[in-house]
């Protein structure tokens, strides 16, 4: 491999979330009276941090969410976490191969540690992170795409950020990814490749990332 450590994003690269999350957020704010549909939510927070849909609204609506917003939301994600989330396919062979080859990786997710590990043991991933390996947008204040996660991220770690490649499904993560100075890998599952257009390279499937991390 030629990079040192690979830091992945969570919702949507490890946990196959983005699509249930950005329905029950869009359910929510509507019922708080700021209508939002699925698309506008996948536009607007897709890999942001919560704080970007309070800051949002106060922003269009000159208001605050209500109280208790944020509970009622995770409430109704960790529900249907439980009830349906999986890994994204393909993922865990690919963690699989970094750990035989011996290149050091990590997760770094503008989820809260609470989200990131819920998802994480539903799908059977945490065994392969481990308390130590798990970043939040939570411990730097800033989410994406200001680059102090990433960077929080490789410095805890012990890499540069220069030899550090990231694994991102956003727009925010892509621009935050580059904003530390990283290589970074869009992954075109779910978001349109225009949408992840400066990433170092695209990829549309799991097995291709290997490949691409070896050039």
């Amino acid at each position: 491999m030629s990079y040192d450590l690979v830091i992945f994003d969570n919702d949507g690269v490890l946990v196959d979330s983005e699509r249930m999350s950005n329905l029950i957020l869009a359910e929510c704010l509507t019922e708080a009276g700021y209508p939002t549909s699925f698309d506008d939510s996948v536009r607007d927070f897709m890999g942001a941090a919560m704080h970007r849909v309070h800051d949002v609204v106060r922003e269009r609506h000159g208001e605050s969410l209500p109280e208790g917003f944020d509970a009622g939301y995770h409430e109704r994600v960790f529900a249907a976490f439980e009830a349906e989330l999986e890994p994204v396919a393909g993922v865990a062979l690919v963690l699989d191969k970094l750990a035989a080859d011996g290149v050091a990786y990590c997760l770094a997710s503008s989820g809260g540690h609470e989200r990131i590990r819920v998802a994480l043991r539903k799908t059977g991933l945490y065994e392969k992170f481990g308390e130590q390996r798990i970043f939040s947008a939570q411990d730097v204040g800033r989410g994406k795409p200001a680059p102090d996660l990433f960077l929080y991220a490789a410095r805890t770690m012990g890499v540069a950020p220069e030899r550090c490649a990231v694994v991102e499904d956003s727009g925010l993560g892509v621009a935050a990814a580059l904003a530390a100075g990283m290589d970074v890998y869009g992954y075109t599952a779910m978001t349109p490749a225009a949408k992840l257009k400066d990433a170092t390279a695209l990829f549309g499937s799991m097995t291709e990332l290997p490949d691409l991390l070896l050039r």
